[in-house]
C-alpha cells in the first residue's frame, strides 16, 4: 500500500462509487469522499467501503476539490484525484504501489493515460486515447486551477513523469443522462470563455508541459488561441470532421459515431451557442454590472 490519499467528489453516485473505491482499496492508505449532499445511497456505500465522508455545498469541481484538500485530514505524502465514474485498473494500481515510494524527491506529479468507455466500447480513436492528465501529485507541491470547466492539477515546483497502465472513465448512466450533464457543462465552459473576453474575475495562468500534462496544455492553447476565435458554425463542424476522419474516429463503430457526434460536434456547438447567447446580454451591459448579470442568467454563484 502506497503512502497515498485519494479524493473523490460525489453527488448521487451510487452506480459508480463502490466500483471506484474497490479499484483503489489496495493502494490507498486514506480515502476521502467529498459529497455534495447526495440523496441516494452514495454516502452509506462510501462509509461501508471504509471511506471518510465529508459534505460540502457544491459550486464547481475546482472549488469542491480545493475544499476537500483544505478540510480533509490528509496525512499521506501523495494525493490522487479520482472521479466517481473512473477506475484505476489492476496494472496501474500495481505500478503505483511499486513505484510511487521510490520516485525521486524532485518528482512532484504523475500523469496518467485515461481511456474513455462509451456504450461499453473503448473509444480508441478521434484523439480520445490516450488523454494524458496529471492526477497524482505530491501533497503541498500542486494545486487545482480555479476554473468553471476543464480544470487541471498543476504542480508548483519539481517535475512530472508518466505512469503507464489502465485508467478508465466508464460512466454507467444512459445517453440521456450524459446529454443533460453536458448541457450544464456548456454553460460552465461558456463562463470561462466570457471571463477571458471581459475579465469578469480572476483568471488562472496558462497550463504548460512543465506544470501539468503537455497534452492538456496543448489542447488548452489550441482551444483558446484558435478554436474560440472561429465562426460559430466552423469550429464544431471542423473539429468533428477532423476527429472523425483524420483521427480515424470512424473506426470506433456505431458507439464511436454517437460519441464523436455528441462530444465532438453537438457539445462544442452548444458551448458556442451559450457563449453567443450570454455575450449578447453582456456586451451592452456596463462593465461593473456584467458579473452580476452573468450570475443571474446562469444561476451560478460566480467568485471573485
Amino acid at each position: 500500500m502506497a503512502d497515498l490519499a485519494v479524493i473523490i467528489l460525489t453527488y448521487n453516485e451510487e452506480k459508480h462509487i463502490t466500483r471506484a473505491l474497490e479499484s483503489i482499496r489496495g493502494i490507498a492508505r486514506e480515502i476521502f469522499v467529498i459529497d455534495s449532499f447526495s440523496t441516494d445511497a452514495t454516502v452509506d456505500l462510501s462509509r461501508a467501503a471504509g471511506a471518510v465522508v465529508l459534505q460540502n455545498k457544491f459550486v464547481n469541481q475546482a472549488k469542491q476539490f480545493q475544499w476537500g484538500m483544505d478540510n480533509a485530514p490528509i496525512t499521506a505524502a501523495w494525493v490522487l484525484r479520482l472521479d466517481a465514474d473512473e477506475v484505476i485498473e489492476p496494472d496501474l494500481a500495481a505500478r503505483i504501489a511499486a513505484e510511487l515510494p521510490g520516485l525521486a524527491p524532485d518528482i512532484t506529479g504523475v500523469n496518467l493515460k485515461r481511456k474513455h468507455i462509451f456504450l461499453e466500447r473503448w473509444i480508441r480513436h478521434g484523439g480520445r486515447y490516450p488523454l494524458v492528465m496529471l492526477r497524482l501529485f505530491r501533497r503541498g507541491h500542486a494545486r487545482i486551477e480555479d476554473r468553471w470547466m476543464d480544470e487541471h492539477i498543476v504542480v508548483q515546483s519539481g517535475r512530472t513523469v508518466v505512469f503507464e497502465g489502465g485508467f478508465a472513465d466508464h460512466n454507467l448512466n444512459d445517453v440521456a443522462f450524459l446529454i443533460d450533464k453536458h448541457n450544464k457543462y456548456a454553460t460552465r465552459e461558456a463562463i470561462d470563455v466570457l471571463n477571458k473576453r471581459y475579465g469578469l474575475f480572476t483568471r488562472e495562468a496558462g497550463l504548460s508541459a512543465g506544470n501539468s500534462s503537455g497534452h492538456s496544455a496543448l489542447k488548452r492553447l489550441v482551444k483558446e488561441k484558435i478554436y474560440n476565435r472561429m465562426p460559430l458554425w466552423a469550429g464544431p463542424l471542423g473539429y468533428f470532421l477532423y476527429r472523425y476522419t483524420v483521427q480515424l474516429g470512424f473506426l470506433d463503430g456505431k458507439p464511436g459515431l454517437i460519441y464523436h457526434v455528441l462530444q465532438g460536434f453537438w457539445y462544442r456547438f452548444l458551448v458556442g451557442v451559450r457563449v453567443y447567447e450570454l455575450d449578447e446580454a453582456l456586451r451592452p451591459c456596463p462593465p461593473e454590472k456584467r458579473k452580476a448579470l452573468l450570475t443571474r442568467l446562469t444561476g451560478l454563484t460566480l467568485g471573485s
